[in-house]
């Protein structure tokens, strides 16, 4: 339903889902780099080889990969990580303000907008992507970590060949290995992304701070951005590496976990933190702004047909 002025008019949920998705698609192809380069930082240490290369920083991991490599490497697993964010992106974020709108329906002591319904919809979005998406999640770290130098033969040629070859292997649940910990963090990502963007955006508007535009939407991307990254990083870094083990090396995710403390010490839960919130913040920021525009343009064009009708 249209109504007679813009301010007054609501996106629907289909408009929203699309919007989510292409926007997602477009952050990831831009930040991917980014993001092979934080799963080659997380997952170092795991292997202690002498011959093994070591990656300082982002810029070092990224010049090192691009040069021992090839370039084309930084890429590796993108198409998993595009079908990633049409079947999970395009949900959590597409789907937040209905789900928080359900929540608060009817409930005097939630009404719309309030922090608890907020909450409520980031973890309900989260968890169902989560489960929907888990398999390209799978395919998109394992293509991202393996690496054909000292002798190392790729485990996976691309993106299908991937598929399956886990499920010949691991069976069909190999594709939801690591579920758990990628719950947890997209639990975590879902809830401190949306509702830290959704609060600042508000609190910027409200307070005409700033105006509802690009500005204040690039500025609450960073903010919910840095937050993500802060609370995230340890669950992160114990997912990629239970979720890139081979079968036998992890008895489970605790057992991750406590190997990675007792190896290599409390710091390997922050191993890739500068990229992860570089990917973070430029996803964020690439991924909102598009996702605010996409929505008003897709309006803009349904007016004159609503109007007509």
């Amino acid at each position: 339903m249209v109504s007679s002025t813009d301010s007054e008019v609501h996106p629907t949920m289909g408009i929203k889902i699309l919007s989510a998705g292409v926007a997602a698609c477009l952050a990831d192809v831009i930040t991917f780099p980014l993001d092979t380069a934080k799963v080659r930082l997380q997952i170092q240490g795991e292997c202690q080889t002498s011959s093994a290369i070591r990656y300082k920083g982002v810029l070092g991991t990224i010049s090192t990969l691009a040069r021992s490599e090839g370039p084309v490497k930084l890429y590796s697993g993108l198409p998993a990580g595009l079908q990633r964010q049409i079947s999970f992106a395009s949900l959590r974020i597409g789907l937040y303000d209905t789900v928080q709108e359900f929540f608060a329906t009817g409930k005097e002591s939630k009404p719309p907008g309030s922090l608890g319904s907020k909450i409520s919809a980031g973890l309900t979005t989260g968890g169902v992507a989560v489960f929907i998406g888990q398999p390209t999640e799978v395919v998109k770290v394992r293509l991202q970590a393996q690496s054909h130098l000292h002798g190392l033969k790729p485990r996976y040629t691309g993106t299908y060949n991937a598929y399956r070859i886990i499920v010949t292997t691991e069976g069909l649940l190999g594709l939801w290995k690591g579920t758990t910990p990628n719950l947890m963090r997209n639990v975590i990502i879902n809830c401190t992304e949306l509702v830290t963007y959704d609060l600042m955006k508000t609190a910027l508007v409200r307070n005409k701070i700033l105006a509802d535009d690009v500005p204040c939407h690039l500025l609450s991307a960073l903010i919910a951005g840095f937050c993500t990254t802060i609370l995230s990083s340890p669950v992160d870094v114990v997912k990629t590496r239970f979720v890139n083990s081979p079968p036998g090396q992890y008895t489970n995710v605790r057992d991750c976990a406590m190997t990675m403390f007792t190896k290599e010490g409390p710091t390997a839960f922050f191993k890739g933190l500068v990229p992860s919130f570089l990917r973070l913040a430029s996803w964020n920021v690439i991924m909102f702004v598009c996702f605010e525009q996409l929505k008003r343009e897709l309006m803009k064009s349904r007016q004159p047909v609503d109007c007509a009708t």
